[in-house]
C-alpha cells in the first residue's frame, strides 16, 4: 500500500512528509540526505533537548519574548517528549551535520505539530507554534545540542552508572571482609611471590574501582555549566538579557541537578573538553574493570590444569562440544565492553580536538559515544556483580596447596640469614624437589624450629599486625 503523504514547507520549499508523522520538512530532508548507517541519535539526547525546549518556553514567557498560550503549548508538548511518549518521532541518524541541527529541528518540528494537534490545527501548519520562531526562540543548535549532551550525561551518570558502580564496590567489599583470613600465594610477573590474604587481593579490586568512581563523580562538575544563551557562537545574540541564567535555573528545577550558566560560553561552545574529560574517566573505569576481570579469570582458570583458586558460578554450559565446561563468560563480556569503551574514547578524543574556531562539529558522535559507554558500563557492572562476583567462592584446598608449595616463602628468611643463603635454599629445594624446610636443614642454614618460627605465612601476609 502507498503511504499517505502531506505537504510541508521550510525555507527551501515544499516536501512530502508521511501523513501521520509529527516531524516536518527539515526532518524529512534529513532522512533523505543523511541515510547513513543505522545509528539513531540516542533517545536520551532527545529527552534532554525536550527539557531544554520546555525550560526555554517558560523563561521566554517570563522574559516577555513569547505569549503565555504558546509557552504553555510548547511546555506541554516538550514534557510529553521528555517522558518518552513520542520516541518513534525521532528517526534521524547520528551521521548528520556536526552541530546536530537536523535533530534540533526534528524536536522543534514535533513540538510544533503537537501544539497544532492540541489546537485543532493541521499538522504542518505551524499554527499557533512555529518550530523556529517560537520553539527555537532564544536558542540555536550550537548551544542547545551540547547542553543536551551535558544534561543527558549528568543524569545517566548520577542516576544510573554511579549507583551501579557503588553496588559492585560493595560486592567486592563484602568478599574482601569475608576472605580476610584466607592466606594465599601472591604473584608478580605471573610468577610465585610472597603471601597475602585473599581479602587483601580483593581489596585492591574494590579500591581500584572506587577510585574510578570518584574520578567520574569529580568529572561531573565540569558538565554543570551550560552554554545555553550563547546561541550561535557565544555572544548571546538573539537571546534576551539574563536568559542564560534563567534557563539554567529552570533546568535545575526540572532535573533536580545543579546546572548553572557557563561564564564563558565561547569556550564551552567552541570545544567540548568537559565531555572529552568525562569520556576519558569512563575509559579509566574500563581500564580498572578489565584488569579486575582478567585477574579473576586467571585465578579461576582450571579447574585442574590451572590455578583454580576461585570458583566461578556455573551460569551456563561453557562449550558446545566439551561437556561440563564452565567458562569465565562474565569476564569475557566485561572485557569486550571495556575494549569497546577504549575505542569509543579514542573517537571522542579525536572529535574533541577537531573543532574549528567558534564551534566543534562532532557533537552527535560525542553524544552517541558517551551514551553508549554509560549504558554498556552500567549493564556490564550489573551483570558482572549479579552473575559472577556475588557467587564467587574460594577453593581453599587449592589455595593452601599452592601456598605450601611456594618457594617464595623463603623471602622471610632473608633478614635472618641473608639473600645469598636464602637463594641457595630456594634453588636447592626447586632442583631436588624438596620443601623449603628440608632444603634449609640439609644445607645447614637453619634448624626446623627456627625455620617454622620465621617462615609463617600469616605473619608474612600481615607483617605489621604482630
Amino acid at each position: 500500500m502507498t503511504e499517505m503523504m502531506r505537504t510541508e514547507k521550510d525555507s527551501l520549499g515544499s516536501i512530502e512528509v508521511p501523513e501521520n508523522a509529527l516531524w516536518g520538512a527539515q526532518t524529512q530532508r534529513a532522512l533523505k540526505n543523511f541515510a547513513i548507517g543505522k545509528d539513531r541519535i540516542p533517545i536520551e539526547l532527545i529527552h534532554a533537548l525536550a527539557k531544554i525546549k520546555k525550560a526555554a518556553a517558560v523563561v521566554n514567557y517570563r522574559l516577555g519574548v513569547i505569549d503565555e498560550e504558546r509557552s504553555a503549548l510548547i511546555a506541554k508538548a516538550a514534557s510529553e517528549i521528555a517522558e518518552g511518549l513520542h520516541d518513534n518521532q525521532f528517526p534521524i541518524k547520528v551521521w548528520q551535520t556536526g552541530s546536530g541541527t537536523q535533530t534540533n529541528m526534528n524536536v522543534n518540528e514535533v513540538i510544533s505539530n503537537l501544539a497544532s494537534k492540541a489546537s485543532n490545527q493541521n499538522l504542518g501548519s505551524h499554527i499557533p507554534v512555529h518550530p523556529n520562531d517560537h520553539v527555537n526562540q532564544s536558542q540555536s543548535t550550537n548551544d542547545t545540542f551540547p547542553a543536551a549532551i551535558h544534561i543527558a550525561t549528568v543524569q545517566r551518570v548520577r542516576n544510573q552508572l554511579l549507583p551501579e558502580i557503588t553496588s559492585l564496590i560493595n560486592a567486592f567489599n563484602n568478599k574482601s571482609h569475608a576472605w580476610g583470613t584466607i592466606i594465599k600465594l601472591g604473584r608478580t610477573h605471573l610468577q610465585d611471590a610472597v603471601p597475602l590474604t585473599l581479602g587483601q587481593e580483593v581489596s585492591a579490586w574494590r579500591d581500584q574501582i572506587s577510585t574510578a568512581h570518584n574520578r567520574i563523580e569529580a568529572a561531573l562538575t565540569e558538565l554543570y555549566p551550560l552554554p545555553l544563551g550563547g546561541t550561535a557562537i557565544g555572544t548571546g545574540l538573539n537571546a534576551p538579557n539574563n536568559f542564560d541564567i534563567e534557563i539554567a535555573a529552570e533546568l535545575s528545577l526540572l532535573t533536580d541537578l545543579p546546572f548553572t550558566a557557563a561564564k564563558n560560553k565561547f569556550a564551552i561552545m567552541a570545544s567540548h573538553d568537559g565531555l572529552v574529560h568525562m569520556m576519558s574517566e569512563l575509559k579509566m573505569l574500563a581500564v580498572s574493570l578489565l584488569k579486575v576481570v582478567n585477574d579473576i579469570r586467571i585465578l579461576s582458570c582450571g579447574p585442574r590444569a590451572g590455578l583454580a583458586e576461585l570458583e566461578l558460578p556455573a551460569n551456563e554450559p561453557g562449550s558446545s562440544i566439551m561437556p561440563g565446561k564452565i567458562n569465565p563468560t562474565q569476564c569475557e563480556a566485561m572485557a569486550m565492553v571495556c575494549t569497546q569503551i577504549m575505542g569509543l574514547d579514542t573517537a571522542v578524543a579525536m572529535a574533541g580536538s577537531g573543532g574549528h574556531l567558534q564551534m566543534n562539529a562532532y557533537k552527535p558522535l560525542i553524544g552517541m559515544n558517551l551514551m553508549q559507554s554509560i549504558q554498556l558500563l552500567n549493564d556490564a557492572c550489573r551483570s558482572c556483580r549479579l552473575a559472577m562476583v556475588e557467587g564467587l567462592t574460594p577453593n581453599q584446598t587449592r589455595i593452601q596447596k599452592h601456598l605450601e608449595e611456594s618457594l617464595m616463602l623463603v623471602t622471610a628468611l632473608t633478614p635472618e640469614i641473608g639473600y645469598e643463603k636464602a637463594s641457595q635454599i630456594a634453588i636447592f629445594a626447586f632442583e631436588k624437589s624438596k620443601s623449603l624446610r628440608e632444603a634449609a636443614m640439609e644445607l645447614g642454614h637453619l634448624d626446623k624450629d627456627d625455620f617454622d618460627r620465621i617462615v609463617n605465612p600469616n605473619t608474612m601476609a600481615n607483617p605489621h599486625d604482630q
